[in-house]
């Protein structure tokens, strides 16, 4: 099993990236007051039957090539239950995957979030013509990384060229370090 939240998301991210997704969203929303911490990861790749989507968490099924076995979205699924949350995934073909998993955020068996905000780095550097959103919400804030925002600054300078890449993890660090000593406001 993964140590930490940030790896099911990575993992659950390349799998949309294999998926030919042009656009992955990624958020991140914390809700102390409910005791909730809910992760959904959905994109506009090509989607799933509704065979692939019935044995999707099935850790012996897997449409990849490369290994007989496919352990992310099983290894999620069963994160979010063992903290006494749920878990859903929802596909169609041609249109896309939304997958979301409901932490109870105070469970002694949640998982740490971990380094999400170097796991969204490594997914933006790692696959530039890809467009990501990444949210990450605390009670009534929020921060926003949009990467077609970025391009549309930056021209046809690349996403992963080291100074872009520097100064996408000094926005999150900064901008997250906000969020979580209450300073961002709605």
């Amino acid at each position: 099993m993964m140590q930490e939240l940030s790896m099911n998301i990575l993992d659950v991210a390349e799998n949309s990236v294999r998926a030919g997704a042009g656009l992955i969203e990624i958020t991140v929303d914390e809700q102390p007051s409910e005791d909730i911490l809910s992760i959904t990861v959905s994109d506009n790749g090509c989607g799933m039957t509704a065979e692939q989507l019935a044995n999707v968490t099935d850790p012996f099924f897997t449409t990849r090539s490369t290994r007989k076995v496919g352990l992310g979205v099983p290894f999620f699924k069963m994160a979010a239950e063992l903290s006494g949350g749920c878990f859903d995934i929802q596909s169609t073909v041609g249109k896309g995957t939304v997958v979301a998993a409901h932490f109870v955020l105070s469970s002694i068996d949640r998982m740490p979030l971990g380094n999400i905000n170097e796991t969204i780095c490594t997914l933006i550097h790692c696959n530039p013509s890809i467009d990501f959103v990444y949210r990450r919400r605390l009670e009534n804030s929020e921060i926003v990384l949009d990467t077609r925002e970025f391009r549309r600054i930056l021209g046809n300078i690349e996403l992963n060229t080291p100074d872009v890449s520097r100064f996408i993890r000094d926005f999150l660090t900064e901008n997250t370090e906000e969020l979580l000593s209450g300073k961002k406001s709605e």
